[in-house]
């Protein structure tokens, strides 16, 4: 499993006794056969995660450690693709991509937004839709980095996360409130029935905490289903296929594609010929016998 090593682990090359090699073992001892998913990204460190079962049957001794990682100046990778829309004006779609073999936590986002890029393809939108595929956190920094003089282009936006396990959908809204995406998400989920939560802004989660930092303050909330953290195959080997439900991804993609319908079609059409009533007969609007 690639969750076995530390995230972002020092290279190390030594022998030392089990009592030693503890201290850098990481278990869910209340889940004893699965593997946790952990990192140390700002603090040199090593480590290895594993079941708290496999831990139990290593017998006391001196054990050969070999952690073969190398640390140094390299490059940050995301991906965009764009749906072209009648107008420059944007409706992003935010996924993290940095959580290795984890299925809910995101592949499950990625490809509910892969198959929303599909059904846009089939179109003509009117928006143009940018969906965004970044490490979480530093990902969504450098694209807002790289993209600040044209934000303002960004007229909606949602990250979607943990989109595929059996919960009911909760939205969490933009830092504004009241943003039109907020009221889209609302109205969609109050009228649709489904089982929902929505829930305040706070700037811990996602990448909505970068996408509305008071600098940028862009209009984009979170859609996902159970919360990160409140499930306990949360960051875990658990967070597997059998996790995840083909019905439920078909629901937050049928959810999305309701979301986009409503901000395709939220007008308000001008009235070009206000000079007195209009004409109806010309127009094929009314009978052409009257009285």
């Amino acid at each position: 499993s690639s969750l076995h090593v530390l995230g972002y682990s020092v290279p190390v090359s030594a022998t030392m006794p089990l009592s030693e090699l503890r201290g850098h073992l990481h278990t869910l001892p209340d889940r004893p056969s699965w593997v946790p998913y952990r990192t140390s990204y700002y603090k040199p460190e090593w480590g290895f995660c594993l079941a708290q079962e496999t831990l139990d049957a290593m017998p006391d001794g001196e054990y050969e450690v070999c952690i073969d990682s190398t640390l140094a100046d390299g490059h940050l990778t995301y991906a965009e693709h764009v749906v072209p829309g009648q107008v420059s004006d944007e409706v992003i779609v935010s996924c993290h991509v940095c959580h290795p073999s984890l299925a809910n936590d995101n592949m499950a986002g990625v490809a509910v937004a892969t198959f929303l890029a599909k059904a846009l393809a089939e179109r003509t939108p009117y928006y143009t839709y940018r969906f965004i595929f970044a490490p979480g956190t530093i990902g969504a920094i450098t694209w807002l980095a790289r993209n600040a003089e044209r934000v303002e282009r960004v007229k909606h936006g949602l990250v979607l996360a943990c989109a595929g396990d059996r919960g009911q959908l909760t939205y969490k809204q933009s830092r504004r409130g009241d943003a039109e995406i907020d009221r889209v998400l609302r109205h969609v989920l109050t009228v649709s029935e489904r089982p929902h939560q929505i829930n305040e802004f706070t700037p811990y989660g996602y990448d909505e905490r970068q996408y509305c930092s008071p600098g940028f303050d862009l209009p984009v909330g979170s859609l996902r289903r159970t919360p990160h953290g409140e499930y306990p195959e949360y960051h875990t080997s658990a967070d597997n296929l059998e996790f995840v439900s083909a019905d439920h991804l078909v629901d937050s993609l049928t959810t999305l594609l309701e979301v986009v319908d409503l901000i395709e079609s939220d007008f308000r059409f001008i009235n070009l010929s206000p000079m007195g009533e209009p004409q109806l007969g010309r127009r094929g609007l009314i009978g052409s016998v009257g009285g």
